[in-house]
């Protein structure tokens, strides 16, 4: 409903404001929303008046029988009523009545709008709050943030009226008006608590006035009869009207003190009413006021069944008198026994504080502290804590002030909201103000240590982003400060705000500042507090850094190990930025040395060991040896120095070791995949000659003492069996399937032998007596050991060359004829071609002696080709015919090898 009654709005407010949705409250025809100015952001309430609620079906069927004609005139008489409500307030001025800052404007619909200060509720709705259930309390509907801000306790009403008095006085005695309608509705709480005069409907000048009235007097005759076509809220409310209205027709200043005694009742009276209940009806209201028994008087406990507070008894009887004679005025009500207590002085005092001496106001500040206790918290946080703050301008009570604002805070419940909307932001802006250089501020000063006493509450209640953003650009002025004791109390919150601020911001907001005020101050104290800053950034605990018995092992030793700060500086800072001022220090005093020590103990933990060895530990051994030291810090040092030491030792130990493994385990990683039966031979100590022999006859070396070389796959080990010749029977054979699983293809890196110089590795192939090559192989004239026959060449382990029968001198093509075929003669041409003097020389020379390098003197006991089951006896004749079948079976590998050999 509210929504669409603003469409029909077209005024200067609602352009220049932004207006809720919702109205925070109602009060009679008027419904109040919380606004904010669009410009400046200034919070305000705007009053809403749309003309639809005087409508007579809105009124429950008022006037049913009227006209229209006088319904709309009655209409026009509360529209012009409300107008002048809204005129008054701007005519008036005063810190107890309504600040109006939007003059009231009308609408094309007919309705009136105008904007106040912030206002929370009308003192109505807070005394219906008390009233759960009361018809009262379901029409005050206020919002829950609206319910929750609205107190009413005894030093509230107490503190309310004197206000509400201040107001009757001003208007009495300055503006010469009576109010005329003084009720809980007319009476509105603000966002500071305090008390304000609205309702202004009815407000005229008394009988009997001199001089040119700018108001009308009130029509007593009008404004007594109550209209039934009209809503009662918007008409004289009989239940606060003084007799003197109603019974004399007399209209006097008298006539609000009355009033105001009736709201006096209502606020502690239960239900919150008054205690004239009249429905409207002048009747009902002559009877009440006519009989004692209803009259409110000593005798009735003024109609209250509830005890009223002691200094009433003497207050109440000259505020309700019933002649205007006997009542006090609103001055006199001010100085009654009613506010005579220290709380309502200290209220009083605080509301006159612009208007005291300075000497007045430092000593109020001073006693306030002792007081503070005794106050509601409510009104501790709305009253109190708000004219402090209007107060801070005063420079010579900053620091006062700033001690009492930060004992409100530990007092009141919700000190995160009250610090953060209201305290620090005021703050920042007092102390962030630019000031001349040269010039020296003492109240700012003080007020500077005051708040750095207070940064562990702030810690507490603030949040990072919030404290980083108006705490601890106070604390860098602080530490900026030319003045000694601000700058080592601003350096000592430094184990304070370092768990509220993050890594990026100690690091490069934080760290600067410190550093260039060690770098730059001349002041032994500082250089000393700025060293244990530097501790604390670097990790040391709140008050002691590391032990001096600490090893540097990163082991702790003690039962609860220190707190680290979570926020302190990283490696690289440590290294390159705090080292550095470290070497800078030119003093030698002891303090200064002792306190570096704990500094270098933090590095210690987290440096590099090479930064330690080459730039920390000859820094210690410069301040170890100082000239100031006595015997007990000399200690300290060296302790520090030897743990050190052992530390670098240690870790230097420790990367050797695994910097060893590493390489072993790549040489051993790039020898495995090429083993081969060569390469296990030269490991078990053959190997410096074939290396010689490799370095004098390059390749043909290595086919000469191998011809099999390359023939394992990788990490293929040779097993322990005879190897296979052309002479042995089956028997001392391995069969096909072993040298197809023992012998592999020819690796590609191995293929270095050239097709010459294995002609003579193969003299074996060659039959004995034979039609085939294949049929006869050589072999000893008789069955001895090889060792024991004279036609064996011990050293290799092969059979020697017959000096004239030998199966050399003949062609190696016409021998291996009926083994290979057409295409494989092919390449055996090239041996045929050869010389038989080179061929014969070559056999004579070398004998068998390339195919098998010769055993060392002490054979190793793991080569496979000297092991005692491979000198074993020939196989039987008998076996022999065999032999070319099984070797046309088989995959022939040694053929293949010996083709990819040529």
């Amino acid at each position: 409903m509210f929504s669409s009654a603003f469409k029909s709005f077209t005024s200067n407010i609602t352009s220049n404001y932004e207006i809720s949705k919702q109205p925070q409250a109602s009060v009679g025809v008027w419904n109040i929303f919380e606004a904010k100015k669009r410009s400046t952001g200034t919070p305000a309430s705007v009053f809403v008046f749309d003309r639809k609620s005087l409508d007579v079906s809105s009124v429950g069927g008022f006037g049913a029988k009227a006209s229209s004609t006088s319904v709309r005139k009655a209409q026009d008489e509360v529209v012009e009523r409300l107008k002048r409500e809204a005129l008054n307030l701007a005519r008036l001025r005063h810190p107890s009545i309504l600040q109006l800052v939007e003059p009231v404007e009308e609408t094309r619909s007919g309705g009136l709008m105008f904007a106040t200060e912030p206002v929370i509720a009308p003192l109505s709705a807070a005394l219906a709050q008390k009233d759960r259930g009361s018809s009262h309390s379901r029409r005050q509907e206020l919002s829950a943030r609206s319910l929750q801000d609205v107190e009413v306790d005894e030093l509230e009403v107490q503190k309310g009226l004197l206000q509400v008095a201040k107001g009757l006085e001003f208007l009495h005695d300055s503006a010469k008006l009576v109010h005329g309608n003084l009720t809980p509705d007319a009476i509105f709480i603000n966002a500071k608590s305090d008390w304000k005069i609205s309702g202004l409907g009815y407000a005229g000048p008394p009988d009997n006035a001199e001089g040119h009235q700018t108001l009308p007097q009130i029509p007593l005759s009008e404004a007594l009869y109550i209209d039934a076509r009209v809503p009662q809220t918007v008409q004289l409310n009989l239940d606060y009207t003084s007799p003197d209205f109603v019974l004399d027709s007399n209209i006097n200043f008298a006539a609000d003190i009355f009033s105001l005694g009736l709201v006096l009742i209502a606020c502690y009276r239960d239900p919150h009413r008054s205690p004239i209940e009249t429905h409207g009806n002048q009747s009902t209201y002559k009877k009440a006021m006519s009989s004692p028994s209803s009259a409110p008087s000593p005798q009735n406990n003024y109609g209250c069944s509830n005890k009223l507070p002691q200094e009433l008894e003497s207050t109440l009887p000259r505020v309700l008198a019933r002649r205007p004679a006997g009542r006090m005025s609103a001055a006199e009500f001010q100085q009654s026994e009613y506010f005579d207590n220290i709380l309502v002085n200290t209220m009083r005092f605080l509301d006159g504080l612009p208007a005291k001496t300075p000497l007045e106001k430092q000593q109020f500040m001073r006693g306030l502290s002792r007081v503070m206790p005794q106050f509601p918290v409510s009104v501790l946080e709305k009253k109190v804590l708000s004219v402090l703050l209007e107060e801070l301008k005063d420079k010579e009570l900053l620091s006062v002030i700033l001690q009492n604002i930060f004992q409100i805070v530990k007092m009141v419940p919700n000190r995160k909201d009250v610090l953060s909307t209201k305290i620090l932001p005021r703050l920042k802006e007092i102390f962030i103000a630019q000031a001349k250089p040269q010039e020296r501020d003492t109240s700012k000063e003080a007020g500077l240590v005051v708040f750095l006493e207070n940064v562990q509450i702030m810690s507490q209640t603030s949040s990072a982003q919030q404290f980083k953003e108006d705490v601890l650009p106070v604390v860098h002025v602080a530490m900026q400060s030319n003045t000694h004791s601000l700058v080592d109390a601003a350096l000592g919150t430094l184990p304070i705000i370092l768990p509220v601020l993050d890594f990026s911001t100690v690091k490069h907001d934080l760290f600067p500042v410190i550093a260039n005020v060690f770098a730059k101050t001349s002041s032994l104290g500082i250089k000393v507090r700025g060293l244990e800053a530097m501790a604390v950034l670097c990790g040391a605990t709140d008050g002691t850094a590391a032990t001096a018995n600490d090893d540097l092992s990163g082991i702790a030793t003690s039962r609860e190990p220190p707190k680290s700060n979570i926020s302190s500086l990283d490696k690289f800072t440590m290294q390159e930025k705090v080292v550095p001022l470290l070497k800078g220090i030119k003093t030698k005093e002891p303090a200064v040395m002792m306190t570096a020590l704990k500094v270098f103990q933090q590095i210690a933990r987290a440096g590099d060991i090479d930064f330690l060895a080459t730039e920390v530990m000859p820094l210690l051994w410069t301040f170890a040896l100082g000239p100031l030291l006595d015997l007990s810090q000399f200690k300290a040092h060296m302790d520090v120095i030897q743990a050190l030491t052992q530390k670098i030792q240690r870790e230097q130990v420790k990367k050797l070791q695994e910097l060893a493994t590493v390489n072993k385990s790549v040489f051993d990683g790039r020898e495995r995949p090429s083993v081969s039966a060569a390469a296990s031979a030269g490991a078990n100590g053959t190997g410096g000659e074939e290396d010689f022999e490799k370095l004098v006859l390059g390749s043909r070396s290595r086919e000469t003492n191998d011809p099999f070389a390359g023939a394992l796959s990788d990490g293929e080990k040779l097993r322990p069996s005879a190897p296979s010749y052309s002479w042995q029977s089956s028997a001392g054979r391995s069969t096909p399937a072993a040298r197809a699983t023992t012998l592999q293809p020819l690796q590609p890196q191995s293929r270095s032998v050239t097709p010459d110089v294995s002609a003579s590795g193969f003299p074996p192939m060659q039959p004995v007596g034979s039609t085939s090559a294949w049929s006869q192989p050589l072999q000893p004239s008789n069955h001895a050991t090889p060792a024991a026959t004279p036609g064996w060449n011990t050293a290799s382990m092969q059979p020697r060359p017959p000096t004239h029968s030998s199966p050399w001198n003949q062609p190696l093509a016409s021998q291996l004829a009926p083994a290979l075929g057409s295409s494989q003669l092919q390449a055996t041409s090239f041996l045929n071609s050869r010389p038989a003097s080179t061929s014969t020389s070559s056999a004579a020379n070398t004998g068998f002696a390339p195919i098998l390098a010769p055993p060392p003197q002490s054979p190793p006991p793991m080569n496979p080709w000297q092991a005692q089951p491979f000198l074993t006896p020939l196989a039987q004749p008998a076996n022999r015919p065999q032999q070319p079948q099984q070797q046309q079976q088989q995959p022939r590998p040694g053929l293949d090898k010996y083709q990819s050999l040529l």
